[in-house]
């Protein structure tokens, strides 16, 4: 998903109902159990902070249309 070329923008859903929008493949990192998303990026791009989400939350992960992105 991450490594993808070209990369497709993707959204996270949790369990809780709450989303996630990577819209470019630098502000998430994926380990065995969780994913690291940046949230509130800058102008520059650069994430104000992560959230850690645990892979067991993540219901699902739809690619985002070209309109939504």
């Amino acid at each position: 998903m991450l490594a993808r070329r070209p990369f497709q923008p993707v959204r996270l859903t949790l369990s809780s109902g709450q989303s996630f929008e990577i819209r470019h493949p630098e502000v998430a990192m994926l380990t065995r159990t969780s994913i690291l998303v940046g949230t509130d990026l800058a102008e520059d791009g650069v994430p104000a902070e992560f959230k850690i989400i645990s892979l067991l939350h993540v219901t699902s992960i739809e690619p985002m249309t070209s309109q939504a992105a």
